[in-house]
């Protein structure tokens, strides 16, 4: 049985301002998160990084983030967003002060490990707070637009702390999003109100999680249609799309910089798109989740057939087929909703939010692993990134396994009689 959130949401305009407060929470966490992709280069020569050194220090942070979104979850319906944010916050500002002044190796992946936990609370709370503050018929237009409003998050680590990483050095560029880590935090613990009704308890110092979340396969369908969704464009966007296009296409920065913009520009036209037809058929949202993957491993396909380097047409094709891939995932939270009651719906929306990001982590280590394995001394270019880039396939063969068994335990939602 579908559960119920007949609960009368609070007023609307009340709700805008709290999620806007959320949204500027989430953008910090989001810049934080892509300042390594951006500096990569910089990293690279600050602590003597290999391609599969460059690949673990990106994708421990995405791993500390998926291990961190069980444990953030529980916090979540236990202490409620504005607190677990609030600490997020802090959490974020301290991993980016730590950055900063990070010679060492070691002292650096304390930073991100730090950042993974402090990120971890943002996007779930977003979501969290959707559900009291919002209608059913507004929430999977919210789900994407926050999606959406994320992307200034990397449009910040690209644009002005990677300026001010090449004017003024690595050490300034870092405290910069460690102050606005801390500013965001005041914003958290005075603007983000949780909802008047479902209020957390604070008699649980150690909080417990129900196990009707993990035994309850809409859980899992959200976790793995997360992992098939977002794991493509996130391994693209956060580590080996850059260097794929450059070192494995041959093509210019400008170019490259121009294919970032054409992802973002797809997801902002798509996002409230998808959202719309997510909220008028939610019976569909499978089926939407199905088509978009089918269109990501195609263009792939199509793209790593070829013996010579692909075209920028090719590479148009794909950046807007993964976009299609980041704008369908956010329907993995949709399906949550579908299924879990909403006092355990933090623990069950960390859980779906995880499956992404394990597909990233472990997506950008085979990558990195090939193409050391690859290359040897040799210089990166097409034929290993083209090897490497298809190891990818085995990791997708499992999330879509995983997607249509939980699909086939969950079928009384989605081919029943009953409706969001």
């Amino acid at each position: 049985m579908t559960p119920s959130h007949n609960h009368t949401p609070p007023q609307f305009a009340t709700g805008i301002r709290v999620w806007a407060c959320a949204m500027l929470i989430y953008i910090v966490a989001v810049t934080a998160r892509t300042s390594l992709g951006v500096s990569g280069v910089e990293a690279i020569e600050r602590f003597g990084l290999t391609a599969s050194g460059l690949a673990l220090f990106a994708a421990l942070q995405v791993g500390v983030y998926g291990c961190a979104q069980i444990p953030m979850g529980i916090l979540l319906d236990r202490w409620g967003p504005r607190r677990l944010m609030t600490l997020g916050a802090v959490l974020v500002a301290i991993a980016q002060t730590e950055m900063a002044f990070s010679s060492s190796f070691m002292w650096a992946i304390i930073a991100r490990i730090l950042l993974g936990i402090g990120d971890a609370t943002a996007f779930i709370s977003v979501l969290r707070l959707l559900s009291s503050w919002f209608s059913i018929r507004h929430i999977p237009i919210f789900t994407q637009l926050t999606s959406i409003f994320g992307l200034f998050g990397q449009i910040l680590s690209a644009g002005p702390f990677l300026m001010s990483l090449h004017q003024w050095g690595w050490s300034p560029a870092f405290c910069m999003t460690a102050a606005a880590a801390l500013i965001v935090a005041f914003i958290a613990a005075l603007g983000i109100r949780d909802s008047t009704q479902n209020t957390p308890s604070d008699s649980q110092v150690f909080p417990s999680v129900s196990p009707h979340v993990f035994r309850n396969p809409g859980t899992w369908a959200g976790f793995f249609a997360h992992w098939i969704g977002s794991g493509p464009p996130m391994t693209f966007t956060l580590l080996w799309g850059v260097p794929f296009m450059t070192l494995g296409m041959g093509m210019k920065p400008e170019q490259v910089s121009r294919m970032l913009i054409i992802f973002s520009v797809t997801n902002i036209l798509f996002g409230p798109v998808m959202g719309i037809v997510s909220a008028r058929m939610p019976k569909r949202r499978p089926h939407m989740i199905a088509l978009s993957f089918t269109v990501i491993a195609a263009v792939w396909a199509w793209l790593l057939s070829s013996y010579s380097p692909p075209s920028v047409f090719a590479a148009t094709c794909l950046v807007v087929a993964l976009a299609l891939g980041a704008v369908s995932s956010s329907l993995a939270f949709d399906i949550v909703r579908m299924t879990s009651p909403i006092h355990t719906l933090g623990t069950a929306l960390s859980v779906a939010n995880m499956g992404g990001f394990m597909a990233t982590l472990t997506t950008m280590l085979t990558i990195g692993i090939t193409l050391d394995a690859l290359s040897g001394d040799e210089v990166l270019g097409w034929s290993h990134f083209r090897v490497a880039m298809s190891a990818q396939a085995f990791l997708w063969l499992i999330g879509i396994i995983g997607f249509v068994l939980t699909l086939i335990k969950a079928r009384h939602v989605f081919f029943g009689r009953t409706t969001d």
